[in-house]
């Protein structure tokens, strides 16, 4: 009897010896003369457990980890292949609290199935929603995404089916579908997690946004530091191009969809919509004024959508088992699930997905347990790096886009990156303008100056010049960034800043600051 052990192939996993596990098993097995199926899964997403071993069973999957090499002779003297006890042992993988507390829609198969076993996919539901597409005109597709209340999952949370509407009601003639899988939000891996754990589910969101606006053409723009998300989107595109789920004859429904995998060019500014499809169209990465929107004049100047992979990702679900459904889950005008993703000072980093109205401190304390370093949190970034901080106090917020925007926060990508109390929140605002500096595109002012500005002046107030007239023109420069710049990266740095002086003003005095005055030649 042959036993299948999953040791997962996601980027994360193979950072901490996925691979040397992987191998260790191997030989070990052979050795043993046992038969054992290696499947090379995706990530459960819980990486303080990477690498996470997994036994298929008579009862289910079995997990184990942290797994190091050096571990697995012991997990085979230990009986681990039929899911026997071990210091390692973690018992049913699906009632792991982390995991079983979960509500997967979007990753409902991520690290669950080999991400390119496309013979799988029936039976967990793949392709079910495509199907389903290829019965509807792209009218009814459209309105079926607007009822189910999918807001785009890149940050700006733009009702998704509007935006189709709107490309599907141009003119007939070549339109574009884009996927935006340039992910480069700090503490943010969900779209890495789904391009490398189940390729399969946003090509198929991409199709159906195909057929819904009468496009036959779709860019997947991936950044270049996802090399193995790259290779696992390119092989999953042939094979659903192989089993004829993609190309000139779709399901045998004479429609057609073609993908086509684009390397990013290792911008920031790239993640942005506008300046994405300059760098698509061979260009240098710079944001284009709006409007017109790109949805009107996008791609090569054709009607184009563009959704990030979360968005996309998450098509399927709805189209397969109905609006209702999914809007079933989640609150107010936030309906469905959202993929956040815990980082930064935390005890347990991962991903989880849940509805809309989980609050921020069931994030950070129950599934992330706290900070790693066991030192009182102190504030979290919520939606990246342009994302504005969160004390204590905010921490009972029910997440969702409104209860955010009320607080002065956003949701963004969904990435929370925590700290202690040792962080210096002066410096973290200084971050934030040094960031901008490094990465604007330089097209407008406000962004290209305000950041250089904004950066020496919150380094006045650090060594103690003139404080109170500084912070005041930090304000300033926040207001004239915000109102001013073409597009988010301007726009939104003010957004950490102030709320790091809000929120956080002792430590913009030099007198009770964390570091103290900065020496002059600093």
């Amino acid at each position: 009897m042959t036993v299948v052990v999953y040791v997962p192939r996601d980027s994360a996993a193979r950072s901490v010896g996925a691979d040397a596990v992987a191998k260790a098993i191997a030989v070990q097995a052979d050795a043993r003369g046992v038969a054992v199926k290696i499947v090379r899964n995706g990530s459960r997403g819980m990486f303080w457990l990477e690498p996470l071993v997994e036994v298929e069973t008579g009862t289910g999957r079995v997990a184990y980890g942290p797994v190091a090499s050096g571990d697995v002779a012991a997990l085979f003297d230990a009986g681990f292949l039929t899911g026997a006890a071990h210091a390692l042992a973690l018992g049913p993988t699906e009632e792991i609290p982390y995991l079983k507390n979960q509500e997967r829609l979007t990753f409902a198969r991520v690290g669950v199935i080999d991400p390119l076993d496309l013979a799988s996919l029936s039976a967990l539901g793949g392709l079910d929603g495509l199907k389903a597409a290829l019965a509807m005109d792209g009218e009814a597709i459209c309105a079926a995404i607007t009822e189910s209340g999918l807001r785009g999952r890149g940050g700006a949370g733009f009702p998704a089916g509007i935006k189709w509407k709107t490309v599907h009601d141009q003119p007939t003639g070549r339109k574009y579908i884009c996927c935006n899988a340039d992910e480069g939000d700090s503490g943010t891996f969900a779209d890495r997690m789904i391009m490398e754990g189940d390729p399969f589910t946003l090509i198929e969101g991409m199709a159906i946004a195909g057929l819904a606006v009468g496009a036959e053409d779709g860019y997947v723009y991936i950044r270049s530091e996802y090399p193995d998300a790259i290779e696992t989107m390119s092989a999953a595109a042939d094979l659903m191009e192989q089993a004829g789920w993609l190309g000139a004859d779709i399901g045998g429904s004479g429609r057609s969809f073609h993908l086509h995998i684009r390397r990013g060019a290792g911008a920031y500014i790239c993640g942005e919509e506008s300046s994405m499809l300059e760098s698509l169209e061979g260009k240098r990465g710079t944001v284009r004024a709006k409007p017109p929107i790109p949805a009107i004049h996008g791609l090569f100047g054709k009607p184009t959508v563009v959704n990030n992979v979360l968005t996309l990702a998450t098509v399927p679900v709805i189209l397969a088992k109905g609006a209702d459904y999914y809007k079933g889950f989640g609150m107010g005008r936030s309906r469905g699930t959202k993929p956040f993703q815990l980082a930064g000072n935390i005890r347990q980093g991962g991903l989880v997905e849940k509805a809309f109205g989980i609050t921020l401190r069931q994030l950070v304390e129950e599934f992330g347990g706290g900070t790693a370093s066991g030192r009182p949190f102190r504030a979290a970034q919520i939606g990246g790096p342009l994302g504005a901080y969160v004390n204590d106090a905010m921490l009972d917020i029910e997440t969702d886009y409104e209860n955010l925007a009320a607080a002065q926060a956003m949701l963004g990508h969904g990435g929370i990156v925590v700290f202690d109390d040792s962080v210096d929140m002066a410096a973290m605002a200084r971050f934030a303008f040094e960031f901008c500096e490094i990465e604007s595109c330089g097209k407008c002012t406000p962004c290209r100056i305000g950041a250089v500005r904004g950066k020496e002046t919150v380094e006045k107030i650090q060594r103690g010049e003139n404080v109170a007239a500084n912070l005041e023109l930090v304000g300033d420069l926040c207001e004239t960034m915000r109102d001013g710049s073409l597009c988010a990266m301007g726009g939104l740095t003010p957004m950490p800043v102030l709320s790091a002086m809000r929120l956080f003003p002792e430590d913009f005095d030099p007198l009770h600051s964390k570091s103290g005055p900065l020496m002059a030649a600093e």
